[in-house]
């Protein structure tokens, strides 16, 4: 038997359950969990906010641990029992729509995330698929790695994959569970880093974290007029899941400039077509990372010493580690342990 925290009603609180162990399937593989992160994602699992929820839910895929058994057909790819895996928001795809025939496979139209199409972390052991196994470095732990695969990773691959060049002027707005890694990713890249936040306070902590510059954005000079000021972000890296803070901003984009929105807010952008059209500016929504992004993810962390900051609680305290997360006191990513 194992352990599990589960919802057994929509919007419910966690409870603690034991499921049978089970050998995993076909090119899957079972994994024990050393650490699960809490990702804001996980409450619209909680909440049946997107379709296909079946209760009781088991949340999480911020996952890291070991393989503890092999399916069928997982060994001749190269895993092996005891093997350092990360699961994150990637926990499959199907390999058979448009987009995954093109090689696309984080925005496969069937995409198994972990917590929706399968039980997720917030558990001793998951069984998931062998494509959305990422391999864990050494220098990791696993608290380290779990955040890696979904809140690392999007913060990443936003930046990697954007308009900017080393040298280039990029902000970072906000600075909680997503913005405090993007900051150490962009100054890690060669960006001239800006951190935006609520609040002179931040400051000194935005410095810490790599940022040459810091905007409160609720000071008396609006934060897209202090992005021009510095020459306009070639790209501007939304991290806030606040639409009005992100509209705030566009107009902090230098000619040709990028908008990459990571922060989900279901509340519309303020956005008009005057203010893309004249500069040529660009507004891009970015997913998170397929297990090979993860792993890219991993690896620069490791060579640059960029490591997410947790708070960890055991498996049974689920409910006070749900809650902190969604008061956003947490500091910056809470992690579940199994004991």
């Amino acid at each position: 038997m194992y352990r599990v925290a589960q919802v057994g009603n929509v919007g419910g609180v966690f409870e603690i359950a034991e499921r049978e162990v089970q050998q995993p399937g076909p090119g899957h593989v079972r994994i024990a969990v050393e650490a699960c992160g809490i990702c804001h994602s996980d409450d619209l699992f909680v909440h049946a906010a997107v379709p296909g929820i079946e209760f009781p839910v088991v949340p999480g895929h911020e996952i890291a641990g070991r393989i503890d058994e092999l399916g069928d057909g997982t060994g001749e790819k190269g895993w092996q029992v005891g093997d350092r895996v990360a699961v994150g928001w990637f926990g499959g795809s199907c390999g058979h729509c448009t987009p995954c025939r093109q090689g696309d496979f984080i925005v496969c139209q069937n995409l198994k995330v972990p917590g929706w199409a399968y039980d997720g972390g917030f558990a001793e052991t998951v069984t998931a698929p062998a494509d959305a196994l990422a391999r864990v470095p050494d220098a990791l732990s696993a608290a380290d790695a779990g955040p890696m695969a979904c809140a690392g990773v999007t913060v990443f691959n936003g930046l990697r994959r954007s308009a900017g060049r080393p040298g280039d002027l990029v902000a970072v707005l906000g600075i909680g569970g997503l913005g405090h890694l993007g900051v150490q990713y962009a100054a890690a890249m060669g960006f001239e880093t800006v951190a935006i936040a609520r609040g002179a306070g931040k400051a000194d902590f935005a410095k810490q974290l790599g940022a040459h510059h810091y905007i409160d954005s609720t000071g008396d000079t609006p934060a897209a007029d202090a992005l021009q000021s510095m020459g306009g972000a070639k790209v501007i890296l939304a991290t806030a899941g606040n639409s009005a803070a992100i509209t705030a901003v566009v107009d902090g984009l230098s000619h040709r400039g990028e908008l990459v929105v990571i922060g989900a807010d279901p509340e519309p952008m303020g956005i008009n077509p005057v203010q893309l059209l004249m500069s040529g500016r660009v507004v891009r929504g970015h997913p998170s990372g397929t297990a090979q992004d993860v792993v890219d993810t991993m690896e620069f962390s490791a060579l640059h010493g960029i490591r997410p900051m947790t708070e960890a609680l055991p498996l049974d305290q689920v409910n006070e580690a749900y809650q902190k997360m969604l008061s956003g006191s947490a500091r910056f990513r809470m992690v579940l342990t199994p004991r």
